[in-house]
């Protein structure tokens, strides 16, 4: 059969399923589901009458929707026209891609344990995720009452988290396990192989993720171990990642276990834990980036270094930060963390607030400047040298970090010269939308 009559036998099948399943809606009550199911028939790849009915679309007040849950294996594009649920573990593999148009809306169920919406990006999965300043891709809990078109919705602040999973984009490049080249994501059950990520591709691939808004999630899905609002393990330099937000998740913001891809335009606010979470030794860079914080934060980095042998090596850096306390400690350097903060603005935190340093082999780090914290600025009253502390140093020790930390052009300041450049999360985002950020 020529795909031209394919085409034709799609149609008609079409109008069947149509006469069946859209029979309880008013002729104009879903104006963009003929051009939806259009899309699909000129496409390509949509040549089986599965492609059609796999869209489970029905009507609802404000246009189409469509549902998605299990494995994504094929070819598959989430719209702007249409209201996406994810419903459960949503796990993109077997080389597909999924493409989400600029504009759109993902509605996640909440779920518990393992059934908990996520959308995961497995390591032979990619994702295209391509919004923009005018049209960012939203994620967020489907208790939200964002309508299309809109940058937030109104009955979901701040306080609102644990609502629903998160997004996790895994890869095939070198992270530092603590035994073997890969690991696997916390939570996710032993039988489900797309869990595994990391590998020996510095340069892999998994995507295009920009101008993405993810909102009040971190639901658990075991005890204690909460999704991150954005979970990237082993995701490499090939990927694109930029102009990204999370807001109000229950555990951490944005955590890396180990990979190499660049993240530029980063902001989290209202996390539960920690903003941005550095594991496996992550080997890339975080430039203009914001933390904001509430009473729930705990602090806007927590870094650690290798686990293992593999990747032992791998240093990150983290330039050009705004971060708005409050919060326990400015950052949490542990597990032999090795890299660079600098260029970095602290501010609003409590007086008490500190850098801390874990374990012996990070106080070595800092100390031999394979760890560093550099041309730093802080808003504080306390003084510069009360900033950075070794837990449970012994006072030659805490000598040592404090000459190494005072040393490396740190200072306290109320008119900062370094930071983010807000510009950069305008008009797209959550914290623009709520006046979040008047204050750098």
């Amino acid at each position: 059969m020529n795909f031209k009559s394919q085409k034709l036998l799609l149609l008609f099948a079409f109008a069947l399923i149509a006469s069946f399943s859209l029979t309880s809606c008013g002729k104009n009550d879903c104006p963009d589901q003929k051009a939806d199911f259009g899309d699909i028939c000129d496409d390509a790849n949509a040549e089986t009458i599965n492609d059609i009915i796999q869209m489970d679309c029905t009507c609802s007040g404000t246009g189409n929707q469509s549902t998605a849950s299990g494995n994504i294996t094929t070819n598959t594009t989430w719209t702007a026209n249409t209201v996406n649920i994810l419903d459960g573990r949503v796990i993109v593999t077997n080389g597909a891609t999924l493409t989400i148009e600029p504009g759109a809306i993902i509605k996640a169920k909440q779920g518990t344990n393992t059934n908990a919406s996520v959308l995961i990006i497995a390591s032979d999965g990619k994702i295209n995720a391509a919004g923009t300043a005018t049209q960012p891709i939203i994620f967020t809990s489907e208790a939200d009452n964002i309508q299309p078109g809109q940058i937030a919705g109104t009955n979901l602040t701040s306080s609102d988290d644990g609502l629903w999973g998160g997004v996790i984009i895994l890869g095939k490049a070198p992270i530092s396990p603590a035994t073997g080249t890969t690991d696997r994501v916390e939570g996710i059950p032993a039988d489900v192989a797309q869990a595994v990520y990391g590998g020996d591709e510095p340069t892999h691939n998994s995507g295009t993720f920009t101008y993405v808004s993810i909102r009040h999630g971190g639901v658990a899905l075991e005890p204690d171990k909460e999704i991150n609002g954005l979970t990237l393990g082993g995701v490499g330099s090939g990927t694109t990642i930029h102009h990204v937000e999370v807001v109000a998740n229950l555990d951490d913001g944005i955590e890396l276990f180990g990979g190499t891809v660049d993240i530029n335009d980063a902001i989290v606010l209202f996390q539960g834990d920690d903003a941005f979470d550095i594991d496996q030794a992550y080997a890339g860079t975080i430039d203009n980036f914001i933390y904001i914080g509430d009473a729930n934060s705990e602090s806007g980095m927590e870094i650690d270094g290798p686990e293992g042998s593999e990747n032992a090596a791998g240093a990150f850096t983290l330039q050009n930060g705004s971060l708005k306390g409050p919060g326990d400690f400015f950052a949490r350097l542990k597990s032999d963390a090795q890299g660079t903060v600098k260029d970095t603005y602290f501010f609003d935190f409590d007086a008490s607030s500190i850098i801390r340093l874990e374990g012996p082999v990070t106080y070595d780090n800092l100390t031999s400047n394979k760890l560093q914290v550099t041309d730093c600025e802080f808003n504080t009253t306390a003084n510069l040298d009360d900033i950075c502390v070794m837990r449970d140093g012994t006072t030659e020790q805490q000598t040592a970090v404090r000459t190494a930390f005072t040393g490396s052009n740190n200072t306290i300041t109320s008119t900062p010269t370094k930071g983010a450049t807000k510009a950069a999360f305008a008009a797209w985002s959550w914290a623009d939308a709520n006046g979040e950020l008047a204050p750098f």
